[in-house]
């Protein structure tokens, strides 16, 4: 490129008709037209813009950017090496050979930015988070903040004080303007000092006062501007008797105003005046302005259709609520001359008028509406006298006698005789009433109500109820026998007359008949209904779900009959037997469960549990020979359960009738299983046979030598028999073959303890804890073992070890509460239960430190929490029994359950 153009820069175009062109006086610039001065590096307004766009001089080259399309010709565009930035060709034809060069250098821009794209997005992506870092968003700020809302509770919400007002004492505490009454003497006093005068002062015609020849002056005979108001003439007092009778005539309007309604008397107590006038303040909560307005467009509805009901109680319900009640009386009034043939305006206006004035209204409406049930309803209970009340009622029947209302209304009236006669009457009028026919049949003779029965099936072949009233009525006059005879017959009528049998309906009524007392009606119904629309394969689950629900709507008789069924259709289902025997267990008698439990081992004899159920049914009514009669026919049954051999065994040894080492040994041998071995040793070890119990053990130990509980038996034997070098070889043999027994480490560990042995009992059970990791007990016992050696130190040490290796463990928190000094336990307790808040340990340990404090009905309610959370933990219950012996009445002692899980507890007992 070449620099051209010389002549043309240096030449001054004169533009005629502008003056001071050619002195170049133009292009005058002021702030107003560009703005005020800004760096290029200055910060744009946006404070989260992005890379690239942050300082005027990066907007500045966007908007360049975007004018680049435009040729710029200007000497600040050109450079005398590189010549114009801009395209001097831009405005030239754009052909073939000119795509592919841009095709070209497109490509080749795209493998140069392809090099560099990851580097420079990792680059823009770390500007960006330094960014974000640097200037965060104030919602970014308190992100943290409202993480935390989430574990604010209700109370400390509610707790938050309120803002503060902001504004000035006064305007904070207006003082409201006081209206304080004025006595009487007041205007007394300064009306007499206002006072017009009626003659002139002598004195004043005798120096030139007010003297006039005019003989009117200000002395006339007419009274001027006084009236005979309030002030008596000649005098300036009030006149307080006129005052006084306003007072009553304003009182009187007023307790007019807020009179019953209804009776017409006032219920205003004379005494307590004022603070009756509630009763005048409306009772409804919207704006007067919206009142208005429902008014108006109320009164447009009313002129636009005169003959519209709901209008016209509409209207008057409107002024009900606002307080007006004589207006809305005279409404609805006008309502029932525009609308006389509409039921709702004529009992809204009964509703809204007193006394007296209401039956007007209900008989101005019986002529209006001679057939109107409602009517003649409102009208006997505006009655008060029940003779007046019958009267209506049989003027209603005479005018309407197939209304079965009106006849139940009247029935109720009546003495039982009387009402016989009238349901005789309404069940001619009538044919089609249930409850009618129903009614009649429960004040009749036996033979009369069947009758009656009979007739209202021929008049309702399609109604159920009265088929089960039937079969009620059989079983009460004892005949129980028809009752399965008349379900049947009522389930093939109804279908025959095209009812559809409703299955969940049926089941419904079975269980009024349970409430009622008619056990067989309700056992028949369910015999009928039980298995219709259920398919073969859903029988036995939909039949559990019937009698489970029975069980919760409290119809045992349903749930029985259910049972009873299920046992006729699944005779070899030891689940339905089972589920049965829990129900009689649970709702029924002891000789019901026997019963039961006799068919069950007939149709069933290898259930174990329906033997064991029986046997222990028998053991616990003090029945030990039927108990042990119940095991030996088990025995012939399975010869080869294991369970029933240990019932046979418990039972015996809790009945202190061993049969010697024979029949143990002949058990052991018989059923040589490990459960088995073990009870054979145990009975001979109670009964004071070592050696046998010894000859037991080892043998059973050559069958089952991975049994945990017979190397620990072999040791106790052993240490009872102060051999502790044999204890304590059983012990190691035990955990050669069980290394993960946790109660064998423990009783190996104590026994070096107990022979004074605390370095090998220290050794013993750190290599536990090797074997066993993230082991609460063994961790326990390591504490336990130092704080009783008196090393609290390293007993401390220890616990801290244990909390870093098991976090979690309840029984850990608790013992560490307790090693804590006393300042500290409360601390630590909060501790233990952020980690462990549902833990009975730490319920424990915690109503024991409520307990130590003398905090005794926190105490008592911390040990509620721990054995509801946990019944089977005895520590929990011993300490609970102690508590309440030292702290509580008879009456707070709880019963024991016996728990066989904890050392304390059998200790205790």
């Amino acid at each position: 490129m070449t620099r051209g153009g010389e002549e043309h820069r240096n030449r001054v175009v004169q533009i005629p008709g502008v003056l001071g062109v050619s002195r170049s006086a133009t292009g005058f610039t002021t702030r107003s037209d560009i703005g005020p001065a800004r760096d290029a590096n200055d910060p744009v307004d946006d404070r989260h813009a992005p890379p690239g766009k942050r300082t005027v001089g990066d907007q500045m080259k966007k908007n360049q950017a975007a004018d680049d399309d435009d040729e710029d010709l200007n000497d600040t565009n050109y450079d005398e090496f590189n010549g114009y930035a801009g395209s001097l060709f831009s405005s030239g034809p754009y052909e073939k050979d000119d795509e592919e060069a841009d095709a070209i250098y497109a490509a080749l821009d795209k493998r140069m930015d392809e090099r560099r794209k990851e580097r420079r997005e990792q680059r823009e992506k770390e500007e960006i988070e330094k960014y974000r870092m640097e200037r965060p968003k104030i919602q970014q700020q308190f992100s943290d903040l409202k993480r935390k809302l989430a574990e604010v509770t209700e109370e400390e919400w509610l707790s938050i004080p309120e803002v503060g007002d902001a504004r000035n004492k006064r305007q904070r505490n207006p003082r409201y303007e006081k209206l304080t009454p004025v006595p009487d003497s007041f205007f007394a006093k300064h009306l007499q000092t206002g006072e017009n005068h009626t003659s002139v002062d002598p004195r004043q015609t005798q120096f030139g006062g007010l003297n006039t020849p005019y003989p009117g002056g200000l002395n006339t005979p007419y009274p001027g501007g006084m009236t005979p108001g309030l002030m008596t003439p000649g005098t300036g007092e009030l006149d307080m008797r006129k005052i006084g009778q306003a007072r009553n005539t304003l009182m009187d309007m007023r307790l007019s105003q807020v009179s019953d309604s209804v009776s017409g008397q006032t219920v205003v107590d004379p005494k307590g005046y004022l603070t009756d006038l509630n009763s005048m303040i409306p009772t409804h909560g919207g704006d007067i302005n919206d009142i208005k307005k429902a008014r108006l467009l109320l009164k447009s509805v009313r002129e636009t259709n005169p003959h519209h009901p709901p209008a016209w109680i509409a209207s008057a319900r409107l002024e009900e609520v606002t307080g007006k009640l004589q207006v809305a009386r005279n409404l609805i009034m006008k309502g029932t001359e525009m609308c006389p043939k509409s039921e709702d305006v004529w009992l809204e206006a009964a509703r809204l008028q007193p006394g007296d004035t209401a039956k007007a209204v209900v008989a101005q409406a019986v002529r209006h509406l001679p057939q109107s049930v409602r009517i003649y309803i409102r009208a006997a209970e505006l009655e008060t006298d029940i003779r007046a009340k019958k009267r209506v009622l049989r003027k209603a029947l005479e005018h309407v006698p197939n209304s079965v209302r009106l006849w139940k209304a009247a029935v109720e009236l009546e003495e039982p005789e009387d009402a016989r006669i009238m349901l005789s009457r309404a069940v001619e009028c009538c044919p089609t009433s249930v409850e009618l026919w129903l009614a009649l049949a429960r004040l009749e003779t036996y033979e009369n109500a069947r009758k009656v029965l009979n007739k209202a099936r021929e008049n309702i072949p399609t109604d159920r109820h009265i088929w089960i009233t039937a079969a009620k009525l059989e079983e009460a006059n004892g005949n129980t026998q028809m009752v399965e005879k008349i379900i049947d017959r009522a389930i093939t009528s109804l279908r025959a007359n095209g009812v559809e049998i409703n299955r969940e309906q049926w089941i419904q009524d079975a269980e009024e008949c349970d409430r009622a007392g008619s056990v067989a009606t309700c056992q028949a119904v369910m015999r009928a209904v039980i298995g219709i629309g259920i398919e073969e394969e859903d029988r036995k689950h939909t039949w559990m779900e019937d009698a489970d629900s029975c069980v919760a709507h409290n119809a045992l008789e349903c749930a029985r009959a259910i049972y009873a069924y299920a046992l006729q259709v699944f005779p070899s289902k030891k689940s339905v037997w089972l589920r049965a025997a829990y129900f009689e267990k649970n709702h029924g008698t002891r000789e019901s469960l026997e019963a039961l439990l006799q068919r069950a081992v007939a149709h069933c004899p290898k259930a174990e549990v329906l033997w064991l159920m029986g046997a222990k049914s028998k053991w616990l009514a003090g029945d030990v020979p039927a108990a042990r009669s119940i095991l030996a026919l088990a025995f012939q049954a399975n010869p080869n359960s294991e369970e029933i051999w240990l019932a046979a065994v418990k039972l015996e040894s809790e009945n202190d009738e061993y049969e010697g080492p024979e029949a143990a040994g002949q058990g052991a041998e018989q059923r040589p299983t490990a459960r088995v071995f073990m009870k054979s040793v145990k009975l001979e070890w109670v009964q004071d046979n070592i050696r046998a119990a010894q000859d037991l053990c080892e043998e059973a130990l050559r069958h089952y030598e991975d049994f945990p509980k017979l190397w620990m038996m072999k040791g106790q034997i052993e240490e009872q028999k102060e051999m502790m070098e044999n204890a304590r070889e059983a012990y190691n043999q035990g955990l050669k073959k069980c290394p993960h027994s946790t109660p064998l480490w423990l009783l190996l560990s104590r026994l070096e303890e107990k022979i004074g042995q605390l370095t090998r009992a220290r050794a013993i059970l750190e290599k536990s804890r090797l074997k066993n990791p993230k082991n609460p007990g063994l961790w326990l016992e390591s504490v336990r073992l130092e704080y009783r050696a008196g090393l609290k130190n390293i007993a401390n040490t220890l616990m801290a070890k244990a909390l870093q290796e098991c976090p979690n463990s309840g029984i850990l928190w608790s013992e560490a509460i307790f090693l804590e000094a006393r300042p500290q336990r409360r601390t630590k307790s909060v501790d233990a239960l952020k980690k462990c808040e549902h833990d009975p340990h730490v319920l424990l340990a915690v109503a024991k430190l409520f307990w130590s404090q003398r905090k005794i009905t926190k105490a008592r309610e911390w040990f509620h929490r721990t054995v509801k959370i946990d019944s089977d933990l005895g520590d929990a219950w011993a300490f609970f029994y102690k508590f309440e012996l030292q702290h509580g009445t008879e009456e707070q002692l709880l019963e024991l359950h016996e728990c066989f899980h904890s050392d304390l507890w059998r200790s205790f007992l």
